[in-house]
């Protein structure tokens, strides 16, 4: 896998911004780093209250999340332009579905990142704050937040190398647990299939909503197309070659973790992947080891993630339908107002969850928050990918037909499911269960004066390419 190359030398024009600097490598990269960052490290703790029967609802997942995968990049293909979902959402349905998907969209980025560095957090406290001091812990995250933002702002090139490296080494801990880990399993641990107490089909699906956060990024490369060298070709194959990838590390190390340590024990755990090594090699220096991969690789998806921050608003400003200030680039060609007013929302919304929480329910609540929000673009996608297939259907007939419709609908339908299961399950108030729903609603309100403010100065939404085989 090769390196991003560094972009030119000298300041870029504030109208231009460096094309085609990420090649199948970096973009299958960007992928990998973008999905696999802090969320399947802290998942086996999060989905404990559950038991194993969460490893059904992570199979599940992973179908939706593969079908995801596929319908990407086939939109991709027919129309590989800045913004991903948001574009796909504009063209179909016009300017108020694609601002509304790309502040949503944008919302997912930015809270996404305030979870991934919160369960980033909780491995680094591996090794420092180790009574997790919460002063300590807003601390740590805020450097978790702002050292990526700080690379990003250096230029596309120090953005790629950085994760390019992060997403080889992350792959370390998931594939040691994927393979070795699965010779460590005690039978005993899936004697109870169910500990939620729920029935079964309401702990596999709420258990898919926590899921759901371990894939966001499957679209991260069709997001960021005007930065990958011919998109058209490997935007598809990145979006697919990362997510299969990823989907089978995932539900093996899962399985793993689950096989070695207790349900009970995985829901008192911080950092769940580092106890599963611990109990294999009977000491406490694995776990250092595999706590110090994690932090590599949630520093990885924070570094991907910040610059997914600002590619949709860029996108977005770019037809008008943001602000101004959001498509303006520094002199490295990077949009610097967008990277960092994510940063700081970002910044924001995790003090805000550490004033009312600590740990896993913080985590737990930008999870749900996030998928929220990322899970209504999926939907318009699958809209939009159905509504066209129709058009093609009409016009000529094609092989694929069939195929894309289908997939199309499965991706809508876990879409759908992912948004109605994204509670927090089990709390003793209304607000603390739908508290993620109440942060996702909160920040799309704050878009509509936004949206009042730029409608008469949207562009006309392009017209759709045709559909090439």
């Amino acid at each position: 896998m090769s390196t991003a190359p560094a972009p030119p030398a000298g300041p870029v024009p504030a109208d231009e911004e460096p094309r085609g600097t990420l090649g199948l490598g970096p973009a299958t990269a960007l992928i990998v780093g973008s999905i696999i960052g802090v969320g399947i490290f802290n998942l086996p703790a999060s989905l404990a209250s559950y038991g194993p029967i969460s490893l059904i609802a992570m199979a599940l997942t992973t179908v939706g999340a593969l079908a995801l995968a596929v319908m990407f990049a086939s939109l991709s293909r027919r129309l590989p332009a800045d913004g991903g979902p948001y574009a796909y959402a504009r063209a179909a349905f016009g300017n108020l579905a694609g601002f509304s998907n790309a502040w949503l969209y944008w919302i997912t980025a930015w809270s996404g990142n305030a979870a991934i560095v919160v369960g980033w957090v909780l491995y680094v406290e591996e090794f420092v704050n180790t009574d997790q001091n919460k002063a300590f812990s807003v601390v740590l995250a805020l450097i978790g937040l702002w050292l990526p933002a700080a690379i990003n702002l250096r230029g596309v090139g120090a953005m790629g190398t950085v994760q390019t490296w992060t997403s080889i080494l992350k792959f370390i801990p998931l594939v040691f647990m994927s393979t070795a880990g699965l010779f460590f399993m005690s039978s005993g641990n899936f004697d109870v299939w169910n500990t939620s107490g729920d029935s079964a089909v309401g702990a596999i699906f709420g258990a898919m909503a926590l899921c759901l956060f371990s894939y966001l990024g499957v679209e991260c490369a069709a997001v960021a197309a005007a930065k990958v060298r011919n998109p058209d070709k490997n935007v598809p194959r990145a979006t697919i070659y990362g997510t299969l990838g990823t989907a089978v590390v995932y539900l093996l190390s899962l399985t793993a973790v689950f096989g070695i340590v207790s349900a009970a024990t995985l829901s008192e755990s911080t950092a769940p992947f580092a106890a599963a090594v611990n109990q294999i090699f009977g000491g406490t220096w694995a776990g250092y080891v595999m706590s110090a991969l994690v932090v590599i690789s949630g520093f990885g998806a924070l570094n991907g993630w910040t610059m997914i921050c600002a590619e949709m608003p860029l996108a977005a400003a770019k037809d008008g339908l943001f602000p101004e200030r959001f498509k303006k680039l520094n002199r490295n060609g990077v949009p610097a107002f967008g990277i960092v007013v994510s940063t700081a929302l970002a910044s924001i919304f995790m003090i805000m969850s550490y004033a009312g929480s600590v740990g896993i329910t913080v985590f737990n609540t930008l999870v749900y928050m996030s998928g929220i929000t990322a899970a209504i673009p999926y939907a318009f996608s699958a809209l939009a990918q159905i509504k066209w297939r129709l058009v093609d259907h009409r016009e000529l007939q094609t092989p694929r037909f069939v195929r894309d419709l289908g997939i199309a609908v499965v991706g809508l339908v876990f879409s759908v499911l992912f948004i109605w299961y994204s509670r927090n399950t089990g709390e003793d108030t209304f607000i603390k269960e739908y508290l993620p729903f109440i942060f996702a609603g909160g920040a799309f309100l704050a878009g509509i004066p936004i949206y009042l403010k730029h409608r008469t100065s949207m562009s006309e939404p392009p017209a759709v390419p045709a559909w090439r085989p």
